[in-house]
């Protein structure tokens, strides 16, 4: 295969993989036929299959991709040295940059991934989670810690309330609207940290 025809490929995998997404995230893993798939890809279902062995092949590639982003934007957060509020401040501006470049794979994640996980197959989503989960507890035990953040603070409410609060706009957010993910991040930064930091 020539270099031409290989990127030709990968760019023809890549739409399909941004269809199969859209579908997923709309209808449900289990409602999503490949079928239903190739026809919103203007294919025939027998096409998919030169690209991809399964459905759940495609679910794979998705939200692995997701993941990996999502997990190098967080590290390079967590590994600057940043104070406890400038590491919230970053961590909810990736998670927003994330929604804007995957808003698809974020919705399946947040409805699919508490089943999917039972499957060996998915059962990094499993391992994803708890990663997630123990990044934004640390530091919000640190800001407590540190008096950045109220001393009265239940921080595994905080965290749900967090998490909850910014990735349901997987929901309603588009791409290309008024505001970009990092001035929506602004915008709920300054009611979440409004909330969480010392009175004076």
């Amino acid at each position: 295969m020539t270099a031409i025809a290989a990127n030709a490929n990968a760019e023809r995998r890549a739409e399909l993989l941004a269809t199969a997404a859209e579908v997923f995230a709309a209808l449900g893993y289990n409602a999503t036929t490949v079928r239903r798939i190739a026809d919103e890809a203007g294919l025939l279902a027998g096409s998919l299959y030169y690209h991809f062995d399964s459905k759940e092949s495609m679910l794979d590639e998705i939200l692995s991709a997701f993941l990996d982003e999502l997990w190098a934007g967080y590290g390079t957060v967590l590994a600057a040295g940043l104070g406890p509020g400038a590491t919230i401040e970053a961590l909810v501006t990736q998670s927003f940059r994330q929604i804007d470049r995957h808003g698809p794979a974020v919705a399946i994640y947040q409805k699919e991934s508490g089943r999917l996980s039972a499957q060996p197959r998915f059962a990094y989503l499993t391992d994803s989670r708890a990663k997630f989960e123990d990044a934004w507890l640390r530091t919000l035990e640190r800001g407590v810690a540190e008096h950045a953040f109220r001393g009265d603070l239940d921080v595994r409410l905080v965290y749900r309330f967090v998490r909850d609060t910014v990735w349901v706009a997987a929901s309603w957010y588009r791409p290309g609207g008024t505001h970009s993910p990092e001035e929506i991040a602004r915008q709920y930064l300054s009611m979440v940290l409004e909330g969480i930091t010392p009175r004076t």
